[in-house]
């Protein structure tokens, strides 16, 4: 499918012309009283007026305590999802399959193994998939079903069949409920949460916004619930995230407010503005986005579709370590990684693979495609480039396809 093959924005109508419902934006509980609430900027402008948002909802968000799929909550969320669509492409992305296969299973909490988690995800996705489906079916609306694993995202073909399924799918007047498929998702071959998955998903499919919901209103610098926190309503750079205390995630769930903040900024880095708040405010968030926490794009910072899938979603299969020198030069900026520069290297890979690069003390600084397999590679170690055969004088990895960590928002 070429770019003249696929329109940016698909508006999505009801099937029966003459048929739809009329809809309006659920209120929600913001009110401009609220320090997350009543907000404006030309940031906040773009995201009411985005052509194609991905909207992620997290495993509180649709079901219940007692892990029962919420079908009052999801209906709410669609009504606002359709009220969205009458200028935007939407594409969801669902958290709660394996929260909903809970008790369906007869188990009393959230499994910890992964087997009986990848079970409870067999049992939970069917649940969740028929109340989204039956949910949107009140205003003649189909969706599909599309469960992605990390090594969808990391292999270039799967990524560009993935991208061309949702496309068509959109094509298609279809609405895309997205999941990691946790029935076949290794502990090593995971996205870690459906943050991670969304903000990877909105790059993938060239989204104008990502609108990250959950149980929190926003980014405070705290615990909400402490009388001190501070709300921040909107993040420029990594500065305004100094000081920030961000949680783990609740009972239901595996992401937290870390996790939200780390999407986030993928995404920016990514170039796609970014949205946070509760699941509440789904109404004010998608109608004039004056709800919860903004994250801004750097456009002189923003990493090239390469660079972000062999940073963010590539597999790696091999690691290169380096000396303090070697990655203060490759986390500059525009330069290659030389041979010299290299301790030691792990794995068997090939050319043109992605390997990971770490520093002296193990921290992962970035990732890039590498020009020798690795038994050639393991000869050049620490060797300068005048001491190495002509055909071994290209660098280890080319600027051009190295793509680092060190850079901020």
């Amino acid at each position: 499918m070429t770019s003249q093959d696929t329109p940016n924005w698909l508006p999505l109508t009801p099937y029966r012309s003459g048929d739809s419902v009329p809809v309006t934006y659920p209120e929600g509980s913001a009110d401009d009283s609220a320090p997350f609430a009543g907000h404006a900027s030309d940031l906040r402008k773009e995201l009411a007026t985005a052509k194609r948002i991905v909207v992620k909802f997290g495993s509180s968000s649709v079901t219940r305590p007692d892990t029962t799929v919420d079908s009052e909550s999801i209906n709410k969320f669609v009504d606002a999802l359709q009220a969205r669509m009458e200028i935007s492409d939407i594409i969801v992305v669902s958290s709660g399959s394996v929260a909903a296969g809970t008790r369906p299973l007869g188990l009393k909490s959230r499994p910890r193994d992964l087997a009986t988690k990848q079970a409870a995800a067999t049992v939970g996705q069917v649940h969740l998939a028929a109340e989204w489906g039956s949910s949107f079916a009140r205003y003649h609306r189909t969706i599909g079903q599309v469960l992605l694993t990390a090594g969808d995202a990391g292999q270039r073909d799967r990524a560009r069949n993935a991208q061309r399924t949702l496309e068509r799918l959109m094509q298609l007047r279809v609405i895309p409920i997205i999941n990691e498929n946790d029935t076949v998702a290794t502990s090593e071959m995971r996205f870690g949460d459906n943050d991670r998955l969304a903000a990877i998903v909105a790059k993938l499919v060239g989204a104008d916004a990502l609108v990250l919901l959950s149980d929190v209103d926003g980014l405070y610098d705290r615990n909400p619930a402490e009388p001190d926190a501070r709300f921040i309503p909107e993040v420029r750079t990594g500065h305004d995230l100094q000081g920030v205390v961000a949680g783990d995630g609740g009972p239901l769930g595996t992401g937290g407010m870390a996790s939200k903040v780390s999407a986030a900024r993928l995404a920016a880095r990514a170039g796609v503005p970014v949205l946070l708040t509760s699941a509440e405010n789904v109404g004010p968030a998608l109608r004039d986005a004056s709800v919860g926490t903004v994250f801004h794009t750097r456009p002189e910072r923003r990493l090239t579709a390469w660079k972000f899938w062999a940073l963010y979603a590539a597999d790696a299969e091999g690691v290169l370590r380096l000396d303090a020198g070697a990655v203060k030069a490759v986390t500059s900026g525009g330069t290659s990684l030389l041979p010299v520069g290299i301790t030691a290297i792990e794995g068997e890979f090939r050319r043109g693979d992605i390997v990971e690069i770490l520093g002296p003390d193990g921290t992962v600084v970035g990732r890039g495609e590498v020009n020798y397999k690795s038994s050639v590679l393991a000869t050049m170690i620490g060797k300068h480039t005048e001491e190495l055969p002509k055909s071994q004088r290209r660098p280890v990895i080319h600027a051009d396809y190295l793509s680092n960590f060190a850079t901020r928002l």
